[in-house]
């Protein structure tokens, strides 16, 4: 995680505040904030232990007289008074566990290197522990690097050792997940196991062996062995220009790469093994003595409408851009010159949404477009995209994530004042999806060709989705509830029986994360919680908990026994479940006015879901067991209550609540749900019946 999220959690109202006295954790809050910030559960204490101790003497031993980096010895300096009376520093914690985000491979060293200083530097010892993170074959190859470093074959590795052999050891740095881009033209490696025979690029003979053979670059596929990493290598094709002058020059990006027999552009006969070049942006390939420079121009292919193409990435100024915003390892600060006749796709991955599905995508996001337009959320979230973007008349946006992901954008986009409101695609990777499933991108995303997903957003149409604000009153300022997680809905707000199993749900999860990793998992859990709710009826006489009035008319929630209370915006919800149901056609069309609000049960019946129309609809459900026969289909749809644009519920005792599947426990308050704006998202075409027993 990242440490600004961790040190939210010992804040006032946070869930590890107990463990913070003014500026300092004690001893159970320094293990929790370890656990917490590497996300790995029951953490050994003797570690904790030995950490307290190595920080407490790390000035007075004076061993490692390695020289450090300016910012790792001002940190070492600071932990003098690190342990002290079994509290610890707060402000020093964040700022050493700050040196392992995004730090380049000299700053990550300085903090393995205390590792091994924590274990007296047995690297076997080391190995134990870092293995737990990978598999067996990366363990092995792990070991043999370690005892390649270890010159002297003492069986331990010195801080001298480490320093020298690891700094510069290509293929120790991606096992280790230590970042190494300093300059555009650096190689972008990971581990790879090849399913076919594949031939290195540097020396030409084939990648042999058990498990991951080899590095392959993400960006631009070049592949070599391990041992050929350090070598010198050709450079990846550069992502940016230098100058403004070489603004809208294209030109292919070579790369020598297994052709695998594939034809020549220019001569049209095969190519053999490793005797071709590949242009990672228009796909062409050609014999190293079929590549002309400049003959022809670069198009970027297939996916020209979406790649941003080098030659449109210049470097500026800090004058001309004092955001800071994009700026490469390197120091040059980026902006992007208008495409004509483009629309480059903006793409932000969530890598922890769906298991490891983020991840995958991510890297192959990388390869199809430019790095330079693919953005890992997990690093400063979607503000530096959009801050890139924002000089584009045309673009769009492709989010990949789950709805809360979706919303984390749309917050984004409206905080970031752009000039024009780009439209927005999701790949859907979590586990409700309903904006998505709406949208018609569809209910998880399964391994589809990334490029047939691009060819879908081109067809894509823009729709306006409606989006609402909430503004949470208490009735008594003084009593303590769950903070409210958002303020804005996109998909839908609830209040009784399915918040109630969802806040369940979300407690276990917080407590227990290690029992929720994976979908089929997530599913039976969220199955025994609405099990559980139905023998209790928490939420039972709902109706007297609450007073529900649209536009200023009060609902009658008399008719029928109700557990739960659902306000719509999308017609779908809990991963698929349309609470609202079909609508009967009506006899004659009546315009409505915004203002109005429709409640006639006759009425009803007729009226239909819109996204676009600036009104949501209220549903009420009798209990958990109706959500399960309106989810399996053995119940069109819920009660319905009223249409309208705007809604006040004033509650008399704590019920749950939940916002786009965010649950928490609300005291009684006032809650006022009123029209915020329009967000403009991509809806792909509907698709074609494949025969005749898929007509509908």
């Amino acid at each position: 995680m990242r440490v600004k999220d961790v040190i939210k959690d010992f804040r006032p109202g946070g869930r590890l505040s107990e463990h913070n006295t003014g500026e300092y954790i004690n001893a159970k809050g320094f293990r929790l904030f370890l656990e917490t910030y590497l996300e790995h559960k029951n953490f050994p204490e003797d570690f904790c232990e030995r950490l307290f101790r190595y920080f407490q003497h790390a000035e007075q031993n004076g061993s490692n007289k390695t020289v450090m980096p300016k910012e790792a010895c001002l940190l070492k300096h600071s932990f003098k008074t690190f342990y002290s009376a079994g509290q610890v520093y707060l402000r020093d914690v964040s700022c050493y566990f700050s040196v392992l985000e995004e730090a380049q491979p000299r700053e990550n060293m300085f903090v393995l290197s205390l590792a091994f200083g924590f274990y007296n530097y047995d690297y076997h010892e080391f190995i134990c522990i870092i293995s737990s993170r990978l598999t067996f074959q990366e363990g092995n190859v792990l070991k043999d690097m370690m005892t390649a470093i270890d010159v002297d074959s003492s069986g331990t590795v010195t801080l001298e050792e480490w320093v020298k052999g690891g700094m510069n050891n290509v293929p120790l740095l991606v096992l280790l997940g230590l970042k190494m881009i300093e300059k555009d033209g650096q190689h972008m490696w990971r581990m790879k196991h090849f399913n076919k025979p594949t031939y290195c690029s540097q020396c030409e003979n084939m990648l042999l062996g058990l498990g991951k053979q080899g590095l392959c670059c993400i960006c631009c596929t070049y592949t070599v062995h391990n041992q050929c990493a350090n070598k010198k290598l050709e450079t990846c094709p550069p992502t940016f220009v230098k100058s403004k002058q070489e603004i809208g020059k294209s030109s292919h990006g070579w790369i020598k790469v297994d052709c695998n027999n594939s034809k020549c552009e220019v001569c049209s006969k095969k190519i053999k093994n490793l005797t071709g070049k590949r242009c990672v942006w228009c796909q062409e390939m050609r014999h190293e003595a079929c590549v002309l420079p400049g003959i022809p121009r670069c198009d970027c292919g297939p996916l020209k409408d979406h790649i941003l193409p080098p030659w449109a990435i210049y470097a500026v100024s800090k004058e001309e851009d004092s955001c800071l915003l994009n700026v490469t390892p390197d120091g040059h600060i980026l902006q992007i010159a208008q495409i004509p006749d483009t629309h480059p796709l903006l793409v932000f991955v969530n890598p922890k949404s769906g298991g490891k599905q983020g991840e995958r995508v991510l890297r192959k996001f990388q390869g199809l477009l430019n790095p330079r337009q693919v953005y890992n959320l997990s690093n400063g979230g979607p503000t530096p995209g959009l801050h890139f973007f924002r000089t584009l008349i045309q673009y769009r946006i492709l989010v990949c994530g789950g709805d809360g992901t979706v919303g984390w954008l749309l917050d984004a986009i409206d905080r970031a004042n752009l000039q024009v409101h780009p439209p927005v695609a999701v790949l859907p990777l979590g586990t409700g999806n309903d904006l998505a499933r709406c949208l018609r991108w569809g209910g998880g995303y399964e391994g589809t060709d990334l490029r047939e997903i691009l060819k879908e957003i081109e067809k894509s149409e823009v729709i306006p989705v409606d989006r609402w604000s909430v503004r949470v009153i208490p009735n008594d300022l003084q009593e303590a509830g769950d903070p409210v997680p958002q303020e804005i809905i996109n998909n839908y707000f609830s209040i009784g029986v399915d918040a109630s199993i969802a806040h369940r749900f979300h407690s276990m999860r917080e407590k227990h994360p290690q029992r929720f990793n994976s979908r089929m998992k997530n599913k039976l859990w969220y199955f025994e919680f609405a099990t559980s709710e139905t023998i209790s009826a928490s939420c039972k006489k709902l109706n007297e908990s609450l007073v529900i009035e649209c536009c200023g008319k009060r609902l009658d929630l008399s008719r029928v026994a109700l557990e739960g209370i659902a306000i719509l915006n999308i017609p779908s919800m809990h991963g698929g479940s349309n609470l609202w149901g079909e609508s009967k056609k009506p006899d004659s069309v009546s315009e409505v006015g915004r203002g109005e609000v429709i409640t006639d049960p006759e009425h009803l019946k007729t009226v239909t879901q819109d996204m676009s129309d600036k009104r949501f609809e209220v549903v009420g459900l009798e209990g958990a067991m109706e959500m399960g026969q309106i989810y399996t289909g053995l119940k069109s749809a819920g009660h319905r209550l009223a249409q309208a644009s705007q809604i006040t519920i004033r509650t008399t005792k704590a019920l749950p609540m939940q916002i786009d599947g965010e649950p928490w426990m609300q005291p009684p308050c006032t809650i006022h749900i009123t029209h915020k704006n329009q967000a403009n998202m991509l809806m792909a075409q509907a698709t074609k019946p494949s025969g005749f027993f898929h007509l509908k």
